[in-house]
């Protein structure tokens, strides 16, 4: 069976994928669910040192220390950049990228760089005035809009407030740098949840840089019509469809 690794998204960690990964392991996959540096249950090793190269890095060594080989990568929202980075790096350890309701930064562009001007500069200055400095504060859930939050529940919103924690600032703003044109030949499979293929058309018509490549025979489309955070509000239908993914159902 297959290799899975799970990267979560801003402000989460390792449990967002709680009601995922015991699917995929019945399944017979070997599921891995690490938390980045500073976030989740490594959240005390939180600092300012900690950047994307640093996200990174949580990726390349659990591949390389586990010993995993054709693993099936997925990235969710703001670890776009985090798998690429992995991909760009190891590649022949790569069996398939898999972006979660996000898509593929090009090289020298980072996660806030795909943010409005005046989205960035209200980022910058809760950055300034609650995260001293160098952290994102959790956000106010209800900015991100009735598309965004579809399919969560009372209980989904208490467990973010439980458990996620301010992002380190560093790891939105540092440019992603990819390098070597074999990551270009994987295989990625964009799994949208908030936008539809019809909207991805668009967006590449418009010269959105970010879904440029969803043009290019490689990649693959699938949807699962839900908020942004599937793996709280359709784990079991997400868990299905990576199934799917893995087994090149999709």
């Amino acid at each position: 069976m297959a290799n899975v690794v799970l990267v979560h998204g801003f402000w989460l960690g390792g449990w967002a994928w709680r009601d995922v990964a015991p699917a995929l392991r019945a399944a017979g996959h070997t599921v891995y669910t690490p938390s980045l540096t500073g976030l989740g249950d490594r959240v005390h090793l939180a600092s300012p040192a900690v950047n994307l190269a640093t996200h990174i890095n949580d990726i390349v060594n659990l591949i390389g220390y586990e010993e995993l080989d054709q693993v099936h990568l997925l990235g969710h929202s703001g670890a776009n950049v985090v798998v690429a980075g992995v991909a760009d790096q190891i590649p022949e350890r790569i069996a398939q990228l898999i972006y979660l309701d996000t898509g593929p930064l090009p090289s020298g562009m980072g996660v806030v760089d795909f943010d409005g001007t005046d989205e960035r500069a209200q980022k910058e200055q809760l950055v300034k005035e609650q995260g001293a400095g160098w952290q994102l504060p959790v956000p106010d859930w209800i900015t991100f809009g009735e598309q965004q939050l579809q399919g969560l529940e009372p209980e989904h919103f208490a467990r973010m407030e439980r458990f996620c924690v301010p992002q380190p600032w560093a790891t939105a703003v540092d440019p992603l740098t990819l390098t070597n044109p074999a990551r270009e030949q994987l295989p990625k499979l964009s799994l949208a949840t908030t936008f539809t293929e019809g909207d991805v058309q668009q967006m590449v018509a418009s010269g959105v840089p970010i879904f440029a490549p969803y043009t290019e025979p490689n990649w693959r489309f699938a949807e699962l019509p839900t908020g942004h955070w599937p793996m709280f509000s359709e784990p079991a239908k997400l868990a299905q469809m990576l199934a799917d993914a893995v087994a090149e159902k999709l």
